[in-house]
């Protein structure tokens, strides 16, 4: 059902239940609870952040999973228009969009909520320990148990199951001991009924069991692991607190091999025959950061079928593994595992590409599981009258990515398709944007107001200045002596207070922070952490609700600066901890409070690019009620769609394309601008001016939030004999040709595809990702136009990620071939000048040429950015480009759709190339993202800007010159320079630049910036 024909309810309820606590179901829930909508989440375990919260590092950027996601956590926890409901399930939902009565069953939790504060004491004096869940059975917790520490909520749970009183009546050791009194034995499960306007689920998904793989041995070998297994073996906070050894005898492994594809690309074992999207890059990262753990001496080997990484910066990080950490890459599917006698080492063998069996013995084995949904999910999913589709996940349309069969309930995350947490996060929003569409008319009528907070009035009094230095488990306990930290933090001038903390960012912190800045008259706070650009915005927040201004605070970061780059020298990472401690304590003494100004939100958007996610987008923001501007520099909107003739599955995009636009054009609240190009944009978030050439007019509008999507085009190569003949097509020229039946097509007898071409090259280092798909499709067009003709696929890797791999085993069984070559031997064709065309592979298994004589060629090309348009549009709008000329969004995992610059936003293939339903998702997370934006009455801008002192100004303009903002002017009748506040990001390029010292920039002064040096030369 599309958007035109899904009923809109009159009168809808202003609330959204959210089923999942995984990350996708935080970001939903974060999402909508911004946008005016009162969110209800319903969580099955004890505390939210699903598997994320499980995993150690993620990749590509190699980021503490936990440390980017605990601030999300901490949030949702104590945002005041998100209902948290734990241990719950919902059991039944009637009604229809707009106002459904949801039922839903919570088990009990033994453990007043209100009355627990997190101590711990239950669980210490608990006398029953059970394998924990949490770090996948490897370490044991207690019945009386939290889920993990940074849980939110930070409450205690009793295990019934496992509970010494429940199954004999007595022990009530936690009663006993528990401070508050909060253990209740009387607790009871109960059912209850919300009423919502509508549903997302989000409930995630659960890892393969690799027992069914009995060659595997996985059920009788402790050295075979499972990945998910070995995440919590090299977390932190893990059972083995980070240091990689084995379970069998904690010895520390030389030779680590990962088997991929179990439980995925298999229905001989199991019935998942997709492609789990996910775990060629997780062994990547797996084997690089065991070798950072063991150091380079470690063995690492990945065996695999297709080495499928064709996401953002995915093949870098491939070629990273490969040239710099030292993996080896083994194309060998192996068969069995098998123990050493005498040891616990495990041998395998396998087949190289050249037929020769080989076998070797290695010390740890992990099994790279895939992921599939649960007989949970599935049970959940039939009481909701939720179809289910291909792979047992929920049933959706390329055209409605997360409207699922039930209209009202949409769907992200895995429970839709295989995928991984980027695209997780942008389906989340996505569902979000469609929801706070169906429910516009009831934004804000449930939602709560937050009081308004007091701010103490410090500036006069002396530095109080508290110190909490963190453990991070032992990301840096395990380097550095935090206890020799904090003890030198108290012989700090103006240090009135210094604690040590586990989890600093961690709710109960959180609110323990809160009071002892009351208890202490604390006027100042340093943290000595982790990195200010995840958890900056936490600790400041939780400063404001203490009554202080958020400015007085800095952070040490004495992880990414200290214990994990000096890992290996824990003496001078704990000195060098020290240094950063009293350089920070020393710049907050000299912090004053910064006062911030009230700006009024222009609540309309401007959506740059009129291609499929461009008008999505506009639609998605129209369909919420806000005014929407769309620019498109050609003549006719449709942009890369008007080129593609169908859906991975099958369905026709003309048609849909046609509605889409109609649709856009009748809007009433779509202002469509043809033959328009930007020229010139001013202002920041809320309050942008944008100036736009339409047919030679000027135009100028006011926006508060600009989303770009001006998409890509297909690269135009010179190799191959591309433009020597009228039968060497493109993959898109390809598509038009058979949906016309050319004659060259048609009276074909054999054609040729040839992958990644201008992709994967050390000029595009990266995977065009939609290139293998596409070819396949129209090789089974070309099957089905006649069956008896022989068509090739020559590739270097198939990566039909997802369900796509149906694609993948239909062509095989109609008798494609494929035959891989390497970059090295890439392919050749020759024109001869009878136009009869050869191809030339040298075929990998043989090390022989084989020579196909096609009559098509069809060439996979890249998928590239316009560089002059999108060079042009980065710099208007101050947002980045990559390395690859794709727009580079603020966080590669948790922020995919927006941009460091407030208020602007990224969707379609100007982010990096991807199919329609992505284009579409991400288009809509857009959407859903400047929504949270637009909502807002007011905006706060200041704080951390730039200030000129008139009399020491000299007049030069420099910093008029460098400002990137264009947040500075020059005042001709006073020969001095202004700061434009509400316009300067605080980037500090013009205090830098300034000659004479003449501009400062607050929270970073001259004299706190020469104090710090200062101090860090004083040691």
């Amino acid at each position: 059902m599309t958007n035109a024909t899904r009923p809109t309810p009159s009168n809808p309820i202003g609330s959204v239940m959210v089923v999942g606590g995984g990350i996708a179901g935080v970001q939903a829930a974060l999402d909508l609870a911004d946008s005016g909508y009162f969110v209800h989440l319903i969580e099955s375990s004890s505390a939210i952040g699903g598997v994320m919260a499980t995993l150690d590092k993620t990749f590509p950027t190699d980021d503490c999973s936990l440390c980017i996601l605990s601030p999300k956590l901490v949030e949702v926890g104590r945002h005041l228009n998100i209902q948290l409901h734990t241990l719950a399930e919902v059991r039944g939902v009637s009604g229809d969009p707009g106002a459904f009565r949801v039922t839903v069953f919570q088990r009990a939790r033994y453990i007043d909520m209100e009355k627990c504060i997190g101590c711990g004491t239950c669980a210490e004096k608990c006398p029953r320990k059970v394998p924990d869940e949490y770090n996948a059975g490897l370490g044991k917790r207690k019945a009386a148990y939290v889920k993990f520490p940074q849980a939110v909520p930070l409450k205690y749970v009793i295990d019934k199951d496992h509970c010494i009183y429940f199954e004999k009546g007595k022990c009530r050791a936690c009663e006993k001991f528990c401070p508050t009194q909060a253990v209740n034995f009387d607790d009871k499960d109960r059912e209850f009924t919300l009423e919502v306007g509508s549903i997302i689920l989000a409930p995630g998904f659960e890892p393969f069991d690799p027992r069914v793989y009995d060659t595997y041995n996985y059920a009788k070998l402790p050295n075979v692991v499972t990945s998910m297994e070995f995440e919590r073996i090299l977390s932190a906070s893990g059972p083995f607190e980070g240091h990689l050894v084995r379970p069998s005898d904690h010895e520390e492994p030389k030779k680590i091999a990962w088997l991929q594809c179990v439980g995925s690309r298999d229905i001989h074992h199991c019935d998942n025959g997709y492609c789990s999207s996910v775990c060629c890059m997780y062994a990547i990262k797996q084997a690089g950061i065991a070798i950072e753990h063991a150091g380079p001496q470690l063995n690492t080997a990945i065996f695999f079928m297709d080495m499928r990484t064709p996401g953002k910066d995915f093949d870098k990080y491939y070629e990273r593994a490969e040239k710099e950490k030292g993996v080896r890459f083994i194309r060998s599917r192996v068969h069995s595992i098998e123990a050493v006698p005498g040891t616990d080492d495990l041998a395998i063998q396998y087949v190289t590409e050249d037929g020769q069996v080989v076998e070797e013995v290695f010390n740890l084995v992990v099994l790279s599981v895939g992921l599939q949904i649960s007989k949970q999910t599935l049970e959940l999913a039939e009481r909701l009258g939720v179809e289910i589709g291909d792979g047992r996940f929920a049933a959706t349309s390329p055209f409605e990515p997360v409207q699922t069969s039930r209209a009202g309930i949409f769907v992200c995350g895995v429970f839709q398709s295989p995928k991984d947490i980027p695209l997780s996060v942008m389906e989340a929003s996505a569902a979000a944007a469609d929801s706070a569409a169906l429910l516009a008319p009831a934004r804000n009528t449930l939602t709560r107001k937050p009081p308004a907070l007091t701010e103490k009035d410090v500036a006069t009094q002396e530095p109080r200045v508290g110190v909490f230095v963190c453990h991070c488990g032992v990301n840096i306990a395990g380097v550095i002596d935090v206890a020799a930290v904090a003890d030198y933090a108290e012989t700090l001038p103006s240090v009135v207070y210094v604690e040590r903390n586990l989890f600093t960012c961690a709710q109960d912190t959180q609110d323990k922070m809160k009071k002892v800045i009351e208890e202490h008259n604390l006027n100042r706070i340093v943290v000595a952490a982790c990195s200010p650009r995840t958890h900056e915005p936490l600790f400041q927040e939780t400063l404001k609700q203490a009554g202080l201004n958020k400015y007085l605070f800095e952070m040490a970061n004495i992880r990414n600066m200290g214990s994990w780059v000096h890992m290996n020298e824990p003496e001078a990472a704990t000195e060098k901890a020290k240094d950063m401690v009293r350089m920070a304590v020393a710049k907050v003494a000299l912090q004053q409070p910064l006062g911030e100004m009230q700006l009024n939100v222009t609540k309309s958007g401007l959506v740059v690019g009129g291609g499929i996610a461009g008008m999505t987008a506009a639609l998605a923001l129209a369909d919420q009620g806000y005014p929407v501007t769309l620019v498109e520099r050609k003549d006719v909107l449709g942009g890369h769609g008007r080129k593609l003739y169908s859906t991975w599955d099958g369905q026709p995009i003309a048609p849909y394309l046609d509605e889409l636009i109609n649709r856009v054009i009748q809007h009433p609240n779509i202002t469509v601008l043809t033959n328009a190009q930007i020229r010139d944009v001013q202002g920041f978030v809320g309050n942008f001016h944008t100036v736009i050439d339409v047919a030679g007019q000027r135009k100028e509008i006011d926006h508060g939030v600009a989303i770009l999507a001006i998409g890509a085009h297909s690269f135009k190569p010179t190799e191959y004999g591309y433009g020597q003949s009228d039968r060497i097509f493109l993959n898109l020229d390809l598509d038009k040709a058979i949906s016309e039946r050319d004659p060259r097509i048609v009276n074909a007898r054999s054609a040729v595809f040839i992958q990644c071409v201008g992709s994967r090259e050390p000029e595009r280092p990266y995977c065009s990702r939609v290139c293998c798909s596409h070819s396949i499709e129209n090789a089974l067009r070309l099957k089905k136009l006649d069956p008896e003709m022989d068509v090739y696929v020559l590739y270097r890797d198939i990566r039909t990620f997802g369900l796509r791999e149906n694609l993948y085993k239909e062509a095989r069984a109609r008798g494609v071939l494929f035959v891989r070559f390497d970059l090295e031997k890439k392919p050749e064709v020759q024109v001869a000048s009878d136009g009869s065309l050869t191809v030339t592979v040298v075929d990998h298994v043989l090390q022989r040429p084989i020579v196909l004589k096609p009559d098509i060629v069809t060439l996979a090309s890249a998928i590239v950015m316009r560089t002059e348009e999108a060079d042009e549009l980065a710099k208007m709008f101050k947002v980045p480009l990559n390395a690859d000329g794709f727009f580079l969004e603020a966080h590669a995992k948790l922020r995919p759709v927006d941009f460091a610059t407030d208020g602007v936003f990224i969707a379609g293939l100007a982010h990096y190339p991807k199919p329609t339903e992505e284009c579409i998702a991400q288009a809509k997370a857009a959407a859903s993202r400047a929504a949270t934006v637009l909502a807002k009455d007011s905006i706060l801008a200041g704080g951390v800007v730039a200030v000129v002192n008139k009399d020491l100004c000299c007049g030069c303009q420099g910093c008029v010159q460098c400002c990137p903002f264009g947040a500075i002017a020059y005042l001709e009748q006073e020969a001095k320079c202004e700061v434009n506040q509400a316009l300067c990001k605080g980037c500090g390029t013009c205090a830098a630049t300034c000659p004479s010292e003449a501009i400062t920039l607050l929270g970073f002064s001259h004299l706190q910036l020469y104090t710090q040096i200062d101090e860090a030369l004083t040691a």
